[in-house]
C-alpha cells in the first residue's frame, strides 16, 4: 500500500472536475435541445472554475498531516470511492458513450453531482481548517448544479 499523501485529495478533486467538464462538453455537443445544451455548457464552465480553485489549493499546499483519526486506510477508501463512483476515471469514456438522450444525460449528471458532493463532504475531514470553507463553497455550487439539473428534468417532463 502506498503511503498517505494528503495533497492527492486535491489532485483527485481536480480529476473529478476535469471529468465533469468533459462529460458536460460531450453531452452539450451530442444533444439537440438548446436549453439542455446551454445548461451543460454552463456546468462545464463551472467545473473549470472549480478545477482552478483546487489547483490553487494544491499550489498553496503545505505539509499537512491529518488527524490520527484518518489513517492511510481512509485515504485508500477515498481513492477507491472516486475510482469507482465519481466520474470514474477508468470507465469514463465507456460510461459516457452509453448516454445518448437528454433524460439519461440529466439522470447521469444528477447522480454524479451527488457522488461528487459526497466525496467533497468526506475530504473536509482531511483538509486543513483553512481549506474547509473553500471546500464547503464548492459543495454549495455542486448542490446548485443538482438543483439546475433537476429543474431541467422537470421542465422536460412538462414540455
Amino acid at each position: 500500500m502506498s503511503s498517505f499523501n494528503p495533497s492527492e485529495i486535491y489532485q483527485f478533486a481536480i480529476r473529478i472536475e476535469e471529468n465533469g467538464e468533459k462529460f458536460y462538453r460531450i453531452m452539450s455537443n451530442k444533444l439537440n435541445n438548446k436549453k439542455v445544451k446551454e445548461l451543460f455548457t454552463f456546468l462545464a464552465d463551472e467545473e473549470v472554475e472549480h478545477k482552478a480553485i483546487f489547483k490553487n489549493l494544491l499550489s498553496e499546499f503545505e505539509k499537512y498531516d491529518p488527524s490520527a483519526n484518518y489513517p492511510e486506510e481512509y485515504f485508500a477508501y477515498l481513492e477507491a470511492y472516486i475510482e469507482n463512483i465519481v466520474f470514474s476515471f477508468n470507465k469514463f469514456d465507456d460510461d459516457t458513450s452509453k448516454v445518448n438522450d437528454m433524460e439519461t444525460a440529466l439522470r447521469f449528471a444528477v447522480g454524479k453531482e451527488l457522488d461528487t458532493i459526497q466525496y467533497f463532504q468526506e475530504i473536509k475531514n482531511l483538509v486543513s481548517k483553512n481549506d474547509i470553507n473553500k471546500i464547503e463553497a464548492i459543495i454549495e455550487e455542486e448542490r446548485r448544479h443538482v438543483v439546475k439539473l433537476s429543474e431541467m428534468q422537470k421542465e422536460l417532463i412538462k414540455g
